[in-house]
């Protein structure tokens, strides 16, 4: 049986039911790893020995059949404590010690039955739309001249070139939405109550951030969704009559332009909802310019506050890091950040949902920034490469919905993607959505090049 490009349920599938053992899953995909990691440079940590470990206690178990990962090798991204292993951020000023135990959801994670293969490259505390660090730069597998996006772009690498099936990452300004784009895999930021980020007890990014998972299925996605959060939504009840569904490529962003293809893309999903039978009408949401600066706040400010929260020593951040603080500093005196901007800005958009179920945009505004050193440009070079990419994603982090990006087409060799957002507590709906779009533009699951043979 080929193991390498199978799904998340495939693999879970042949474990239960003893056609092949965890181990043999997990050797299998280490040898991948070893194979296609030197071009792709998504790891921090690789857990060869003790994963193996963990793969023969699920091969040992007595539960086995009824595991709904069984033996499945996933990689979370490097701002979750796994038990032995450091919890870098992406920054060289974070502690070596190594956690003393598993974060919650990894926890969760090992008791379905799936083995955390390794630790996925971040930037520096999750601030940027690119991944790359001292040591290796992290790139799309679509396009190697081009980054895997960010921040939890080794995780979406990781997955787009078959290394694991599927991947946990976290979601602050569009981290996992922003790399699963980049890199044509699916993924999800949902939203509350579900799979908040806290740092010592206190919210991340003043609430802004949520774990999320990436997959290359929807299936798979909506398996990962409901193993972390416990929550096993019904399947196929959200599409019994037409939606409202609003098709956007309004940039959120003053002054950010976004190009053909990605116009394109958002008008063609609306033209297949359309003909499944659906209301399709193209209107944009109602974007004001004090919530861009209301997400700005919380980024800036949110930055100083890990750096406290961490006990790191400014002086060994990187340059684009400490500007970024001090930006936030700076900000913090005029213009605090206040709960009441992100209440305003979800009572602005209670009349849009009320009308529309669903909002389609593109998930980019232009292609990823190149594979590049971006930890050595300055921070004003990462702003403006960030913003002028990736104008769609944040917006929804500040109303705190669920919100999706599903690849549709390419573009130069390019995964195109679009981005599905419904209101709080809809969870179920963007799956059906995405799921819908899926059957009617299967995606090539993994990006060509890379020994994937998806079976």
């Amino acid at each position: 049986m080929k193991l390498v490009g199978r799904t998340a349920s495939e693999l879970a599938a042949a474990v239960r039911e003893g056609r092949v053992q965890a181990r043999e899953v997990l050797a299998a995909h280490l040898r991948h790893l070893d194979a296609v990691e030197s071009r792709l440079g998504a790891f921090v940590a690789v857990r060869r020995r003790a994963a193996l470990e963990d793969a023969d206690a699920v091969d040992a178990r007595s539960d086995r059949d009824r595991l709904p990962l069984a033996g499945v090798p996933i990689a979370v991204n490097d701002v979750i404590d796994v038990a032995g292993e450091q919890t870098g951020h992406g920054s060289l000023a974070t502690s070596a010690a190594v956690a003393e135990q598993d974060h919650p959801l990894v926890a969760r994670l090992r008791a379905a039955g799936a083995v955390v293969l390794g630790k996925t490259r971040c930037p520096e505390l999750s601030l940027w739309g690119t991944t790359d660090d001292p040591t290796a730069t992290t790139v799309s597998p679509w396009d190697p001249t081009r980054c895997a996006g960010g921040s939890s772009g080794g995780s979406a690498a990781a997955v787009a070139a078959g290394v694991v099936p599927v991947a946990l990452g976290t979601d602050g300004l569009g981290s996992v939405r922003i790399p699963a784009a980049a890199c044509g895999v699916i993924g999800l930021r949902p939203g509350s109550p579900h799979l908040g980020m806290e740092l010592h007890g206190t919210p991340h990014w003043f609430g802004m951030t949520r774990f999320g998972p990436m997959a290359t299925t929807v299936g798979d996605l909506r398996l990962l969704f409901d193993v972390l959060t416990g929550v096993e939504l019904p399947d196929g009840v959200a599409l019994d009559r037409p939606l409202e569904v609003a098709v956007s490529w309004r940039s959120p962003a003053p002054g950010v332009s976004v190009s053909g293809a990605w116009r394109e893309a958002v008008l063609e999903a609306g033209r297949l909802l359309h003909h499944a039978g659906h209301n399709v009408v193209r209107q944009d949401p109602p974007y004001e310019r004090s919530m861009l600066q209301a997400v700005v706040a919380r980024w800036t400010q949110g930055a100083g506050a890990d750096v406290t929260a961490l006990d790191l020593d400014p002086e060994l951040l990187q340059s684009r890091t400490r500007a970024h603080v001090a930006a936030g500093e700076r900000l913090a005196k005029a213009a605090p950040v206040e709960e009441a901007d992100a209440l305003r800005w979800r009572e602005r958009l209670a009349p849009f949902f009320t009308d529309h179920d669903v909002v389609l945009t593109p998930a980019f505004a232009r292609a990823q920034p190149a594979s590049t050193a971006w930890h050595t440009r300055p921070w004003a070079a990462n702003i403006a490469a960030n913003l002028s990419a990736y104008p769609f994603t944040a917006a929804w982090n500040l109303a705190d919905v669920p919100a999706a990006v599903v690849p549709l087409w390419e573009e130069g060799g390019r995964p195109l993607a679009v981005q599905i957002v419904a209101d709080v507590g809809r969870e179920q709906l963007v799956f059906e959505v995405a799921e819908q779009l899926t059957g009617m533009v299967p995606p090539q699951r993994h990006a060509p090049g890379w020994g994937v043979d998806d079976g």
